[in-house]
């Protein structure tokens, strides 16, 4: 089991250091992270797909906060899924410890809170 960390930035021009420093605090090796100069309105990007292509069950993919994956509410929703059903691996919002999938001491009702925050966020991000 890995952990990977995907960093996203909508231009070549923006930093993506912030990102980058919480990575390092998650100790995710320099060659587990993937990054994306492009902007999040869909998911046709190159770092992303080739991360998708690494992972396997079991693994952990930390982003920095939920916009940093994506700003289509709907693609935000049908990429979570993809990645915790279909992959089965977790996933960490590090800004945001309710969006957490690692061991749900709620179970079903962790599960349900953090499907109804994830979808208020999603919607925040896209607007």
């Amino acid at each position: 089991m890995k952990q990977y960390g995907y960093v996203r930035v909508s231009t070549n021009g923006q930093n993506i250091e912030r990102q980058m420093t919480a990575m390092e605090k998650e100790n995710i090796p320099n060659n587990q992270i993937f990054v994306d100069k492009k902007s999040g309105k869909d998911f046709d990007r190159k770092a992303y797909k080739r991360m998708l292509r690494k992972l396997k069950k079991g693994d952990t993919v930390f982003i920095k906060s939920i916009d940093r994956l994506g700003r289509n509410y709907e693609e935000i929703i049908e990429q979570w899924k993809n990645l915790t059903s279909n992959k089965d691996v977790d996933i960490v919002v590090i800004d945001f410890p309710l969006l957490d999938t690692r061991n749900q001491v709620n179970g079903l009702t962790g599960k349900f809170l953090s499907g109804l925050v994830l979808q208020v966020l999603s919607y925040v991000a896209e607007v």
